[in-house]
């Protein structure tokens, strides 16, 4: 008895070590991925600031555009102020602030916006008197919080710091990256997405359903997040299961689709993450009596079904058709489904909007053959929505701001051009296409 005793407390002293260990390791990590979360954010939201202010001054405002804020919500300070915040409010911000303001009231356009985000902008707006002003801070925050969680979990994924830190870089200054500290959800999306991720990924199950569920109720694919934690829980890799345990190894053909974990209760935190989506529908039924109006919203901002991914062939046609028309050189006939505005400007994005969906698609192989089959699951769902529901004048529209929040597609492209030595020509690319997209956006000139 008093040998098996000593043992159990050696082995109780060991446990105890190894956990400590791994607390020390993990605190080493945040205080890394903290510093440079810090350094890419300030960094990159100067050039944003900086060029957004100048392409005001130089540039102004596009014409025709005023009738986007009749209420000047984007802009409700002097010139000075007006001037300052030109880089992170415009387009979809004066919705947001307007739902932070006033709610849905039975606006059926409004509900095609998650309440998350303008729940949390309205309730800082009151500390801070001004919506604009926390909407900012919010999407700042969040941003900080989400580089930090990527840093974490691709250096867990990929096993380097290096590639750790160019993956947060290349998200701080990806050429949509000025979403991020806009008045748009991205950043709170992103931070969630990734906590839920992350959390399943550390085998703490609870707290990735809460933080799933609240990514339902932010954002219209938020519920695709049940994919990644699906997989994680049944397949891994999972910190709170060895995976020597697992003997995935031993299996062959067909067998290698079984799950390789048990299935326990536990995984029942993961049906959380509906309940944000069903919370916000049951709110819109009793608020406004229509439960499905996201869905029934669609038509009027031009969506329609163009069957499972039939949105890639409708942007390769509009891609197609706008290389004609530049090509052309004259407006008319115009080759394509006007879409408003010139017929030159329209044909560029089309083709701007296929460059990001060709980009897209080889990140997304490269996702699959560099990280956990959850990853590239989580892409392909989270973009099975705007590539199967198309807008009909420009299918490929908001297509950047779908990948810019899918953190896999930057953890695959550190560790892609890290192995051939383009980290730095890489990033600098990017961040001189950010500046330019800065400018577009700051001067009311459509960018995604």
């Amino acid at each position: 008895m008093g040998r098996w005793s000593a043992a159990s407390t050696l082995a109780g002293r060991v446990g105890s070590l190894e956990r400590a260990s791994e607390g020390r390791e993990a605190s080493a990590d945040t205080r890394a991925g903290i510093g440079i979360a810090w350094r890419a954010l300030w960094t990159s939201r100067l050039v944003i600031l900086a060029t957004g202010v100048l392409a005001v001054l130089e540039i102004g405002r596009a014409a025709g555009t005023t009738g986007f804020d009749p209420d000047n919500l984007t802009a409700p300070f002097g010139y000075f102020g007006n001037l300052l915040v030109a880089p992170f409010a415009r387009w979809d911000s004066w919705w947001y602030l307007t739902i932070a303001q006033h709610g849905y009231d039975h606006n059926l356009m409004r509900t095609a916006f998650f309440p998350l985000y303008p729940m949390v902008v309205s309730g800082l707006g009151v500390i801070v008197r001004s919506d604009l002003i926390a909407g900012v801070l919010v999407s700042l925050v969040s941003f900080a919080i989400a580089l930090v969680l990527l840093y974490r979990l691709t250096a867990l994924e990929l096993g380097s710091a290096s590639r750790a830190r160019l993956a947060v870089m290349l998200t701080a200054f990806c050429p949509v990256a000025f979403f991020f500290s806009a008045v748009y959800s991205e950043s709170l999306f992103l931070a969630l997405s990734l906590g839920a991720i992350f959390e399943a990924r550390m085998g703490r199950w609870a707290t990735a359903g809460v933080l799933g569920a609240l990514g339902a109720a932010e954002r219209n694919s938020g519920v695709m997040l049940v994919v990644p934690l699906a997989l994680l829980f049944l397949y891994g890799p999972r910190a709170d299961r060895p995976v020597a345990a697992v003997a995935a190894g031993l299996r062959a053909g067909w067998r290698r689709l079984l799950p390789r974990y048990r299935i326990e209760p536990r995984i029942a935190w993961i049906a959380l993450v509906p309940l944000g989506l069903l919370a916000y529908l049951a709110y819109l039924a009793l608020s406004i009596g229509d439960g499905l109006a996201p869905l029934h919203a669609q038509t009027l901002w031009f969506h329609h079904f163009a069957g499972p991914f039939g949105g890639v062939w409708d942007g390769v046609v509009a891609a197609w058709d706008g290389l004609r028309q530049l090509v052309h050189g004259s407006p008319v006939p115009v080759y394509f489904t006007a879409a408003g505005g010139s017929p030159f400007t329209v044909a560029g994005i089309n083709l701007m909007l296929f460059a990001f969906l060709v980009l897209g698609v080889f990140a997304f192989i490269g996702t699959l053959r560099r990280l956990p089959i959850a990853y590239g699951a989580y892409v392909l769902a989270a973009l099975a929505l705007p590539l199967s529901d198309p807008v009909k004048p420009q299918p490929l529209a908001s297509l950047p701001r779908y990948e810019v929040v899918l953190f896999p597609f930057f953890m695959w492209g550190a560790a892609w051009l890290e192995d051939r030595g383009w980290g730095d020509s890489g990033l600098a690319g990017s961040a001189v296409l950010l500046g330019l997209f800065t400018a577009m956006f700051s001067t009311w000139r459509f960018v995604s």
